[in-house]
């Protein structure tokens, strides 16, 4: 049956789903460092650690799991008639669409690409104004609709917010322009349509599905794939091991069992959640955890980060989570960081605990450069696989 399944999805590759590469440009945190704005920056949002992960009240609606200080993998779409290009942050923990508008007056604006809606013989405005909070800032956005591709997809009337007022640190250092958010409905600020849903309503992918590969060593011309409407099975080994989403919100997923090198930690004995989101760049894990895992680790917290020293890297233990009784081993090699010789681990903490109370973890692009990630629509399931 799952030689069937391999079959079958290669065909409906070939059949219709559609690839985006992905670029990869410089860390914003790189950018900020070089800058000499990140210190003041990382001490400021420590002022207010848990203000990312408060309940929406009104019109606010908040993404508290977008690391945007390391977020750097990003590809193109366009909205409009004729159309006008943009370089998107593909966003599986949101759900709206927004660009800048060329009524943006924010510095961070100024060096990238606004939507020009008097330009567009499609665009329909919309009125509403919402405000979206970010872990690193909150833009304002107004909504409007027009047509949306991505390369061979087409969707008439989508929903977007055009952003009128952007944070200018980290924005400003960012390569993308805007994010298109690929999570479920009810996170979509507003209720308005999410792109996924435009697509599936519109006849638009070849099957419900679509799948995310990260490269283990990324360029700005080649940064991975997103797959909408298939998966590639030439771009991970053995079959995808499925976890059911257990919320209907973000892709959160249950993680039954985590462990440091051989040692099974009982942090999940109740059991854990892990959000995969590839808007975040750092794997981030439940604070009660956090001094255990530097101690275990060898690191020491600084002001960039938690420090280990890199020549004792291969030393290291490996860091396994296990979803669907299967073990996924992250090397050390992966979620150390190596900044022109100063290393760092790929870790920060998640403050809070899941909706249902149960020790949150976020799954983001130090976890997927290692695994090929499939989302399902239709089963609503995630499927990981080690990558090529």
């Amino acid at each position: 049956m799952k030689g069937l399944l391999v079959v079958l999805v290669c065909l409906q590759l070939a059949q219709g789903a559609v690839r985006i590469s992905l670029r990869k440009g410089e860390s914003i945190r790189d950018k900020m460092r070089a800058a000499g704005v990140l210190g003041d920056y990382l001490r400021h949002i420590k002022f207010d650690p848990v203000k990312k992960y408060q309940p929406s009240k009104g019109s606010v609606v908040r993404e508290p799991i977008t690391n945007h200080l390391d977020s750097s993998y990003f590809g193109e779409i366009s909205i409009g008639e004729p159309p006008q290009k943009f370089s998107v942050l593909f966003d599986t923990g949101s759900s709206n669409l927004w660009v800048p508008s060329v009524d943006c007056k924010s510095p961070a604006c100024f060096n990238h690409a606004k939507f020009k809606a008097n330009d567009s013989a499609t665009f329909t405005p919309g009125g509403q104004s919402y405000t979206v909070s970010y872990g690193s800032g909150a833009v304002t956005i107004v909504l409007g609709s027009d047509t949306l591709r991505i390369q061979s997809i087409t969707v008439t009337n989508q929903e977007f917010g055009l952003s009128e007022d952007e944070p200018t640190q980290p924005f400003y250092f960012a390569d993308f322009d805007g994010i298109l958010g690929l999570a479920y409905p009810s996170l979509a600020v507003g209720g308005t349509a999410t792109p996924l849903e435009g697509m599936l309503e519109q006849n638009q992918l070849a099957e419900p599905i679509f799948s995310f590969y990260f490269s283990r060593q990324p360029t700005y011309e080649y940064g991975g794939e997103l797959i909408l409407g298939g998966i590639d099975p030439g771009l991970f080994q053995g079959d995808l091991v499925w976890a059911p989403v257990t919320q209907e919100f973000y892709w959160q997923v249950a993680l039954e069992q985590f462990a440091i090198g051989q040692s099974v930690t009982g942090w999940c004995s109740q059991g854990c959640q892990a959000i995969v989101d590839t808007g975040t760049f750092l794997l981030t894990m439940p604070q009660d955890y956090l001094e255990s895992i530097l101690e275990a680790l060898g690191a020491q917290e600084t002001s960039y980060g938690y420090a280990v020293d890199c020549n004792g890297i291969q030393d290291m233990p490996a860091l396994t989570f296990v979803f669907g009784g299967v073990q996924l081993p992250l090397s050390p090699s992966a979620y150390v960081l190596n900044s022109n010789g100063y290393c760092t681990l790929g870790i920060e903490v998640t403050y809070l605990p899941s909706p249902d109370g149960q020790p949150l973890w976020i799954l983001g692009n130090v976890f997927l450069k290692e695994y090929y990630t499939a989302f399902d629509m239709a089963n609503n399931r995630v499927g990981f696989a080690l990558s090529v």
